[in-house]
């Protein structure tokens, strides 16, 4: 499973125009955009693991993670984070997870998130987005689990 981590200001997801997801820190905090790529192998372990390091990781202000600031969470899931791109001109999906395994991992993934406390908001799994985000710092993290 990989995640990609990023500090926003504020951010929002829309499919055909219409915001699905959305959040907007009060004026001075943070929120953190998680976007989630889900690889053929995975499973509840690595669910986990993407929780723990989503809620726990110091990345905000003042040296505190998403628990301590009580920070919003918008997650994304985006299977090309899946994508190999060292050979040719074409990424490959092939470590990609198909919809049916994916979309319930994503789910634990949220549900996880939320049984820590945090306001979780959400994109439509296999839906065609928009996502909007003013990254903050920048700060963009990799998170390999």
């Amino acid at each position: 499973m990989r995640g990609v981590l990023q500090r926003v200001t504020r951010a929002s997801v829309a499919v055909d125009g219409e915001v699905v997801g959305a959040v907007e820190p009060p004026e001075g905090l943070q929120g953190l955009v998680l976007l989630v790529g889900v690889a053929r192998d995975d499973g509840p372990e690595q669910v986990a693991a993407l929780v723990r390091k989503t809620a726990e990781l110091r990345v905000l202000r003042g040296d505190r993670s998403a628990v301590d600031a009580g920070a919003p969470v918008l997650v994304v899931s985006q299977f090309t984070l899946q994508g190999d791109t060292r050979r040719g001109r074409r990424p490959s999906w092939s470590a990609a997870a198909p919809g049916d395994v994916a979309e319930p991992l994503v789910d634990a993934v949220v549900a996880g998130l939320r049984e820590r406390g945090l306001e979780v908001a959400t994109g439509r799994f296999g839906a065609d987005m928009a996502v909007e985000l003013v990254v903050d710092g920048p700060l963009t993290l990799v998170l390999d689990v």
